[in-house]
């Protein structure tokens, strides 16, 4: 694959994730002043349930799809009718369970919510085929319009619903818009069409690759939001709020960025898998540079948090100040996990990366167990040392696979560390000069950009050198 389809694939989805950042953090800005915590809560306890029924229904074959180096209509059409199926099943089990879980949680609010949002379970299944057509062609392009379009479409409907004081519901109905805007949109430019074709063949060639993910993948999205659960039942919708308000601002940016560098990955790594030096190189450009853009952000939201959440949450949103602060040095860490992961994936070694999934959560519910009853912030700093222990353990099969050891990664990353760290000592004393909160932050803003860009010049940063240098190559093309 060459290097030129594969930047601009990056830049392309840099910018889908980029434009619904945008758009998402202005909704999020109007909703959270027009809405309260508890109605977030609410959402947040539904949301949870959900994306464990999007695993079954979107992960594992979707992912094969993208891997397998040949397919045509009839695997993209067998994998879309099963998802169909299984998404009408989950559907129902969810609808006749709502019931249960709303009095487990004693919120009666949750059952019509559930029934409700769970719709998005059969969107989200035609958006799964979809997306997999266009990473295998690498035309991020069309994903970056449909996911804007959906957002915008989608932000102007919640907020009308959240102004005219539907509460819970305008975050209902503006998560249901968007998938469905999406798909819509996907379905009038993506060049593929589900054809009367289904094998079981197919299906089983696909599911020997894809159970391992699915299972891998199902045991993240519980891990990962087991946190939720236990919040929602332990303390307060209230609190579970503050605390995914914290979660939410490294979540969307980090998460996104690490994520647009993650969906290029799978496809590029895999045409090249029988490569194993090309496939380490570009494992290694990966980590280095996601590194590079990634920690000043992790840095930045550390050390901005107070003045940022005045400005743009009011100061009624001020506990999920200290949670913002711990995740985001947890979500800084995503670099290292997600390029030893698709590395692994692009390998066709499914096995390991099952493997790696269930060490690491095991290890992940102890640290919780024992968190749990000190209280939520001991819980968030949990999660800092479950990283750090996933990073090792998410490296360690590539010391083998693609001879990279996790202390050749470690060295390769901590230029970049260094100069954030010193970027955010500098930044966080601005606020001993007791400026307005909007003057605080937007001095720095501007002087954490530019000091990090100096450092990088002074300091000789190989990476900070290939970004200018492709970013100048691919405007000659």
């Amino acid at each position: 694959m060459q290097n030129s389809k594969i930047i601009s694939s990056l830049i392309w989805k840099f910018l889908e994730r980029g434009g619904t950042q945008v758009v998402q953090f202005i909704i999020q800005i109007v909703l959270a002043r027009l809405l309260l915590p508890e109605d977030y809560g609410v959402v947040a306890i539904v949301t949870v349930f959900i994306a464990v029924a999007n695993v079954f229904v979107q992960t594992g074959f979707n992912t094969a799809l993208i891997q397998k180096k040949d397919i045509n209509d009839t695997d993209l059409s067998s994998v879309f009718y099963l998802s169909l199926f299984v998404a009408f099943i989950l559907y129902i089990v969810l609808f006749f369970t709502a019931p249960f879980i709303a009095q487990f949680y004693n919120q009666p609010i949750l059952v019509p919510v559930f029934r409700v949002l769970s719709l998005t379970l059969f969107f989200g299944a035609v958006n799964s085929i979809q997306q997999a057509v266009i990473a295998r062609k690498m035309e991020f392009k069309k994903y970056f319009f449909s996911s804007l379009g959906g957002i915008i479409l989608s932000a102007t409907i919640g907020i009308l619903f959240a102004y005219k004081g539907f509460g819970v519901w305008a975050l209902v109905i503006q998560q249901l818009v968007n998938v469905i805007s999406i798909m819509l949109i996907l379905w009038f430019t993506v060049k593929w069409r589900p054809k009367l074709l289904f094998s079981f063949q197919k299906l089983k060639t696909l599911f020997s690759y894809g159970w391992k993910l699915l299972c891998s993948s199902l045991i993240d999205t519980i891990y990962r939001n087991i946190y939720d659960l236990v919040i929602g039942k332990k303390y307060s919708s209230t609190d579970l709020a503050y605390y995914n308000r914290g979660k939410q601002f490294p979540n969307v940016i980090i998460q996104n960025l690490d994520g647009s560098i993650s969906s290029v990955m799978l496809p590029a790594l895999s045409a090249s898998q029988d490569n194993q030096i090309r496939v380490k190189s570009m494992v290694r450009r990966a980590i280095v540079t996601s590194s590079y853009i990634i920690f000043p952000i992790s840095v930045g939201l550390i050390v901005t948090a107070k003045p940022m959440i005045t400005i743009v949450l009011t100061e009624k949103w001020f506990p999920c100040i200290p949670f913002l602060q711990l995740l985001s040095v947890s979500y800084a860490l995503w670099p290292i996990h997600t390029a030893n992961l698709q590395a692994i994936n692009a390998l066709g070694r499914s096995d390991i990366y099952l493997k790696l999934e269930i060490v690491k959560k095991i290890i992940g519910i102890i640290i919780l167990l024992i968190t749990m009853p000190m209280g939520l912030i001991p819980m968030a700093i949990g999660q800092i040392i479950s990283g750090i222990i996933s990073t090792f353990i998410n490296s360690f099969p590539n010391r083998k696979l693609l001879n990279y050891s996790y202390i050749e990664q470690i060295k390769d990353i901590l230029p970049s560390f260094v100069i954030a760290c010193i970027m955010g000592i500098f930044v966080y004393c601005i606020t001993f000069f007791q400026f307005s909160s909007i003057i605080t932050l937007v001095i720095q803003v501007v002087i954490g950009i530019l000091l990090y860009l100096v450092l990088s010049i002074i300091f000789k940063l190989e990476c900070f050198k290939y970004l200018i240098e492709t970013i100048q190559n691919y405007r000659r093309k």
